[in-house]
């Protein structure tokens, strides 16, 4: 529990918070180099965090496996390793760079299925609506 705490709070401290405000400095001074390091950054963090998810739920009996958390955070950080720019130049990019037309066609049609939900769920709604207001005033008339 106590390892769960500390990883929690290094990888919101130092996975979030420090490299927000050094995106925030990136994008105030405009100096494209940070920018590019930063954006890199947050792919492979949006990838550790999906993954973080699903390896929270199974594995996170495995001995040490907090603290391996804690110690990735870092790595990908460090300037010294520069883990986010490995990860994301040896395996994102040449991943997405293969697959960007799928994920964009995917992305697109579930744009559209997502828009037509909400709209067949807005006029489920409404009729649900419309039919509790008029049971409710047959009601009130008895």
């Amino acid at each position: 529990m106590v390892s769960w705490m500390i990883s929690r709070a290094v990888v919101l401290l130092f996975g979030m918070l420090y490299p927000a405000y050094y995106s925030y400095k990136a994008v105030k001074t405009k100096n494209v180099k940070e920018y590019v390091r930063w954006m890199m950054y947050w792919i492979v963090f949006a990838l550790y965090t999906v993954i973080e998810t699903v390896a929270d739920q199974t594995v996170a009996w495995f001995p040490l496996y907090y603290e391996l958390k804690i110690a990735f955070v870092i790595w990908l950080l460090s300037p010294y390793t520069k883990g986010a720019s490995l990860i994301y130049r040896k395996f994102l990019h040449p991943l997405l760079s293969s697959k960007e037309r799928e994920i964009d066609d995917y992305i697109v049609q579930a744009k559209e299925r997502g828009y037509e939900t909400m709209v067949n769920f807005g006029r489920q709604g409404l009729n649900l609506a419309a039919t509790a207001a008029v049971t409710a005033a047959v009601k009130d008339q008895f």
